[in-house]
């Protein structure tokens, strides 16, 4: 099996055997299916691995995840809304010229988006949160 480039060893458990184990609730969350680990081939891989879910909760880690996270989301509305992954044009000079339109589509949709009334009425608070917030 392979994952983001990387060899990884499947281990399926059988799935009768997998509910009637009683060590289940330590391994698994879920409710009815077996578990199917993925592990990497080596243990360095492994440590790797683990090394980096233990800097993802660092608040650094996160703080540039969230520049990155931004990013994502201006290539994204430039994906599918824009149709930026494909160019109409041939030759470098045409499509940077149409690089600098889509940014400029881009710009306009996000004004008048910020102009635009919202088209739905905000969310009602749930029950829970108004019984937190009344009054005494």
């Amino acid at each position: 099996m392979r994952i983001s480039g990387h060899d990884y060893i499947q281990i399926k458990f059988d799935k009768a055997t997998c509910l009637a184990c009683p060590a289940r609730p330590q391994s698994t969350d879920a409710a009815s299916g077996p578990r199917s680990p993925a592990l990497l081939p080596t243990p360095e891989l492994h440590e790797i691995q683990q090394r980096n879910r233990l800097d993802q909760r660092t608040e650094d880690w996160q703080r540039q995840y969230a520049i990155r996270a931004g990013i994502e989301s201006t290539r994204s509305q430039n994906v599918r809304a824009h149709g930026l992954r494909r160019t109409r044009y041939r030759g470098l000079p045409k499509t940077h010229i149409g690089h600098v339109q889509t940014a400029l589509a881009r710009n306009v949709t996000r004004i008048a988006d910020w102009i635009a009334e919202p088209t739905r009425p905000r969310r009602a608070p749930s029950h829970f949160h108004a019984l937190c917030t009344a009054p005494n």
